[in-house]
């Protein structure tokens, strides 16, 4: 894939005609906030799925803060607002990807289209002079395909496995989280025996538009082949999935629940 592919301008969104475009705008610190930012103005046209509500399945013990939803679910999910198995779809959001990145990661997992990121996310929507509404759309429904299992994905089981058989972990948490000097949202701070760090927020640069093709091959230039990449709970590391696709890479699993699932598992003692 190319960034052709993956990408979309905000000068083309303007001029783009029949896609189905979602808002993904959130916030861990207040999961309310996304939607109500959405509720105040959004690029016209556009709808709105919560992490939580829409693109997350019920938490558990184990799986993680954010796990996938069940793969029929979340193509009802898409279904409510047209969306099929070739549904031209644009996401954005307003956290350089962090949010988009995991509905482009989920619709390619269970055989969607590949939506489009628009880059830069809304600032660049506004930047470009693209005005918002309020006003939350009609829908139009379609039937929900039917849908497998999501593809190159696992547990922790799968994890433990693929690290015995030399796999590459990559952690996409910023670097304080993953050297464990800091943990404000899990129980347990530090990170997987063995994994390396690649913070997902360099990705972008500071005005949340991605990086040329070349600095994301530079990004994984000395990551092995097949690596398992996993962030806080599965969001941020599509982020870095995103990065491989753009770097020409599509040979990444996601470790779906991350460390919050990680350290479910271990041993409070």
């Amino acid at each position: 894939m190319t960034q052709h592919t993956l990408l979309i301008d905000a000068d083309k969104l303007q001029d783009c005609g029949g896609v189905v475009i979602f808002d993904c705008r959130f916030s861990l610190a207040d999961p309310s906030a996304g939607e109500s930012d959405y509720l105040a103005g959004h690029i016209p046209g556009a709808h709105y799925l919560h992490l939580e509500r829409d693109l997350s399945g019920p938490v558990g013990r184990h799986g993680g803060r954010h796990p996938l939803p069940a793969p029929e679910q979340f193509a009802a999910t898409l279904a409510r607002f047209g969306v099929g198995l070739d549904t031209r779809v644009v996401a954005y959001d307003a956290h350089r990807f962090a949010f988009a990145s995991r509905l482009w990661w989920m619709m390619r997992a269970l055989g969607y289209r590949a939506p489009l990121i628009l880059d830069g996310g809304i600032t660049a929507w506004q930047a470009a002079g693209g005005e918002l509404e309020s006003a939350v759309p009609q829908p139009a429904p379609c039937d929900a395909p039917a849908v497998g299992a999501y593809t190159r994905c696992c547990d922790i089981d799968g994890v433990r496995r693929q690290q015995a058989e030399g796999a590459t972990l990559v952690d996409s948490r910023e670097e304080r989280r993953y050297l464990g000097l800091e943990e404000p949202i899990d129980p347990v701070a530090g990170h997987i025996p063995g994994a390396v760090n690649l913070p997902w927020q360099s990705v972008t640069g500071e005005d949340g538009k991605t990086l040329p093709v070349a600095n994301q091959q530079a990004r994984w230039a000395d990551i092995p082949p097949d690596p398992v990449v996993y962030c806080g709970s599965g969001v941020t590391a599509c982020v870095n999935l995103f990065s491989l696709a753009l770097a020409g890479r599509e040979d990444a699993v996601l470790y779906a629940g991350s460390w919050s699932d990680w350290c479910s598992h271990l041993d409070p003692a």
